[in-house]
């Protein structure tokens, strides 16, 4: 998400970084610093240690013309090399950490890319060859603790003439399959003397860093198949993610050919208009429900750079459908496709539209989503509303929405701050947003923020995080933030906390799925005060107890001269419904507060008022 577009070829030509020609006397690890250049790559996530000095001195010997950009964890730093290409900052993302346990920390983060496809290559420092085997401290086995995350292409570095082929096959390879790939590169070989030319002879290669091209369109008879099953529809959906960033006016125009609604993954916020009253907005656990209708109600699907995962929110069955993937191997996996399209969005989509001819133009079926969507959204704004104790975290969205910058960069976190967001941010052309999509951390936000931030330091950043991801790294890389804000240009880095000293995603599936009470020996967590910790690190805070602070409180954090913490104090009852929420989970909920759950008044008091607004007729039913 927020990466530049589908259309892009992935190919980092125009990114080149110029180190010009690599020095006399130069070093192994000087040599793969300059062959990740002619990748694009000039920017490194990453925290020191002895395990990397080589790759980290030959850094320094660049000047400016490579960063590394120093975070407080290694799993940060994963996240942010993954974060770097959503936003658009370069091609590749680049993670460089030290041996054991740096190597270790970095897991998480590059899962995150991996399982949201992003093209990242890890460098992982590692013991000296003459010592690997003997026991030696910091000494693991990184070629199989790598060797799932890395699958696509791992390998390590045992000998100066092979930089040149390791490195271009790690970028092609990442690039090609939008994946991680990682190098091992143990910490003597790195000081080793260069050979950026290995000889022409038996057991050396010279390969190329020039890059793959990419799936563009399919075939013609292909796209016509898809448009003869598309067109003979009466009531079309489309379900929009990631693949279709950058591709924002193609999705409208096929959208309002076949007079479709369309649904959108989290990773494809961006991909879409949001105030459109054909966008019925979020699909699944925590979609919106003329999203769950419009799938229940709809004869043909499009999906378009979409993998969504759950799959008892595609239509049940009665929908002809047709999928658009610049991967061929995610083609028909979620739902009975009749035509699978491999290609980039963008073109693809301007053939699909040739193939289609006219419109037919307003629909019925149109209008029916257009009411749905719009008494949904009143009625969230409803219980955004709605009084609460101290705070109603949705008022803090609503209110946010409504005073976002144009331009704005947005990262958010994985809990209830991920379900606000999908239901009340209404992100348009111009903005970025992104998230860990799939992988589902905890932690992500603020190294996503990082991440933007360093792509795009003109810009505004707003991060979206929970209490128990602020305590997981927030908080630490807060001090990054104070360490980097005075060279960004647009200092506005917005951080909202949503404290209510529970994990309440948690709590609340517990309740709907076990019917079990909150276990507050796991769920409740420290109050703290992070607006004070800003202050310390000479940046702003912001302390939110009261709901008639919220519009104020967001207007100055939006013209501050630095970043700023806002400690909101919000309910931890408020109630996350489902779009469909069953008779079991609420028979499961029930069961929790009548088993002693610590927050049964809380329950009672947010969850009778939301059920009744969000279910009775003819609110947010169409």
């Amino acid at each position: 998400m927020g990466t530049p577009g589908p259309d892009r070829t992935d190919h980092p030509d125009g990114r080149r970084v110029d180190l010009g020609p690599l020095p006399r006397g130069a070093t192994v690890a000087d040599h793969v610093v300059h062959r990740l250049a002619g990748w694009g790559v000039r920017r490194y996530f990453g925290y020191p240690g002895d395990g990397i000095n080589g790759l980290t001195s030959a850094l320094q010997r660049t000047g400016d013309r490579a960063q590394f950009v120093q975070v407080r964890h290694e799993e940060t730093a994963g996240f942010a090399a993954s974060a770097h290409v959503k936003y658009g900052g370069g091609p590749l993302g680049c993670a460089l950490v030290t041996s054991g346990p740096g190597a270790i920390h970095l897991l998480n983060g590059l899962y995150d890319a991996k399982l949201d496809h992003q093209p990242v290559v890890a460098l992982v420092g590692h013991t000296a060859l003459t010592a690997e085997g003997g026991g030696y401290y910091q000494e693991v086995d990184l070629l199989a603790l790598y060797k799932d995350v890395a699958a696509a292409f791992l390998a390590q570095l045992d000998h100066p003439s092979q930089v040149r082929h390791l490195v271009d096959r790690a970028c092609r390879t990442a690039l090609a399959r939008r994946t991680v790939t990682a190098l091992v590169l143990p910490s003597d070989i790195q000081d080793a003397p260069a050979v950026p030319d290995p000889p022409h002879a038996h057991g050396y290669y010279r390969t190329s860093d020039v890059p793959s091209s990419g799936p563009t369109v399919p075939p013609e008879a292909d796209v016509r198949r898809a448009a003869e099953v598309l067109g003979g529809g009466e009531r079309v959906a489309m379900l929009v993610g990631q693949g279709a960033l950058g591709a924002v006016d193609e999705v409208r125009a096929v959208a309002d050919r076949l007079g479709a609604g369309v649904a959108v993954a989290l990773l494809g916020f961006a991909a879409v208009d949001h105030r459109e009253p054909w966008v019925t907005g979020a699909i699944g656990l925590l979609g919106t429900r003329p999203s769950w209708q419009l799938m229940n109600g709809c004869d043909r699907l499009l999906i378009v750079g979409s993998n969504m995962p759950y799959s008892e929110f595609y239509p049940p069955g009665q929908a002809r459908a047709v999928q658009i993937d610049r991967d061929g191997t995610q083609l028909g996996l979620r739902y009975p496709t009749e035509v699978n399209l491999t290609g980039d969005a963008g073109p693809t989509l301007r053939a699909l539209l040739r193939e289609l001819g006219p419109g037919p133009g307003p629909s019925r079926w149109r209008e029916t989503i257009g009411r749905a969507t719009s008494a949904w959204r009143r009625t969230q704004r409803e219980l955004a509303g709605q009084s609460a104790d101290p705070v109603n975290p949705q008022l803090l969205f609503t209110t946010l929405s409504d005073r976002l910058p144009d331009d704005v960069m947005i990262s958010v976190d994985c809990g209830t701050t991920t379900a606000w967001y999908a239901r009340h941010i209404q992100v348009r052309p111009g903005m970025l947003a992104s998230l860990s999509g799939t992988l589902l951390s905890m932690g992500g936000a603020m190294p996503y923020a990082l991440a933007a931030k360093f792509a795009h330091p003109d810009r505004p950043l707003v991060a979206l995080i929970g209490d128990g991801a602020m305590q997981m790294n927030g908080i630490n890389e807060l001090i990054t933030v104070a360490k980097y804000w005075r060279s960004w240009a647009d200092p506005r880095f917005v951080v909202l906390v949503l404290n209510n000293r529970d994990l309440a995603f948690v709590s609340w599936e517990q309740r709907s799925s076990e019917g079990t009470p909150m276990f507050p020996d796991s769920q409740q967590l420290p109050d703290i005060g992070y607006h004070r910790w800003a202050e310390v690190l000479g940046l702003h805070g912001e302390l939110v107890d009261a709901p008639e602070q919220v519009p104020g409180v967001w207007d100055r954090a939006l013209s501050a001269d630095r970043p700023v913490v806002v400690n909101a104090l919000v309910d931890p009852a408020e109630l996350m419904l489902p779009p469909h929420f069953t008779a079991e989970q609420a028979r499961n909920t029930a069961a929790a507060v009548l088993r002693g759950d610590t927050d049964w008044a809380g329950i009672i008091r947010r969850g009778l008022p939301t059920a009744i607004a969000t279910l009775r007729p003819g609110r947010g039913r169409g």
